[in-house]
């Protein structure tokens, strides 16, 4: 099997994986990794991770002209905006999962720092989280917020929306946004509730050890 063809069924075996423990549902969520020659592979519009066709999965060249495949999400300014920025950045995930979501709706929530800091593995896969405004689905203010960051955040959130995670590769960006969606469903479990977060000093530790990104 090629690289190309493996990537085609990589990016459809995560998709009914994320699928299947709820992350994501009907027709939401997409997905895009960069191919062998610098091109990219995107999940299409309208499609569900359920029933992803390999063979029909939008492909891009290096110069981002469309060369095959099903028309691609109309998220594609988000995904662009995270390759432009994070150059490093071998794949990004965009989801609708609810209890991200719902956290993005409280109105207490840190915007420069959206998941409270319950656990060590958010901090060491995804670093500081930007919550950023809600935006129209598809609009390319999106991109042009995301943009904005510079390339200083692995991972936003967007408003009433959903999370956006960019990873050196496909498994890394899946397990990442897993992460998110854990950390955001017991900061709604714990709400109101007082629980016991890591310390500053927990959290300075895990960014030096693990070399964390925090951002700016």
């Amino acid at each position: 099997m090629s690289a190309l063809a493996d990537l085609r069924e990589q990016i459809c075996m995560f998709a009914r994986a994320l699928h299947g423990r709820g992350l994501t549902h009907g027709s939401t969520g997409n997905i895009s990794a960069r191919t062998p020659d610098g091109g990219l592979l995107v999940t299409p519009t309208g499609s569900s991770f359920l029933t992803l066709d390999p063979a029909r999965l939008s492909l891009f060249d290096a110069g981002m002209t469309l060369v095959d495949g099903d028309k691609p999400t109309k998220e594609m300014p988000l995904h662009r905006a995270f390759y432009d920025t994070r150059g490093a950045s071998g794949a990004i995930v965009h989801l609708h999962s609810a209890h991200s979501v719902a956290l993005s709706m409280m109105p207490d929530v840190d915007e420069d720092d959206f998941l409270p800091h319950l656990t060590p593995y958010p901090i060491m896969k995804l670093g500081r989280v930007k919550l950023l405004p809600y935006f129209m689905p598809g609009d390319a203010a999106i991109g042009d917020a995301i943009r904005g960051l510079a390339g200083k955040r692995s991972a936003v959130m967007l408003a009433n929306h959903g999370p956006v995670v960019a990873g050196k590769d496909l498994e890394a960006a899946v397990y990442a946004i897993e992460e998110l969606e854990a950390s955001a469903q017991l900061a709604m479990m714990t709400r109101g509730l007082n629980p016991r977060a890591l310390s500053e000093e927990n959290v300075a530790r895990l960014v030096e050890k693990f070399d964390v990104d925090w951002g700016a």
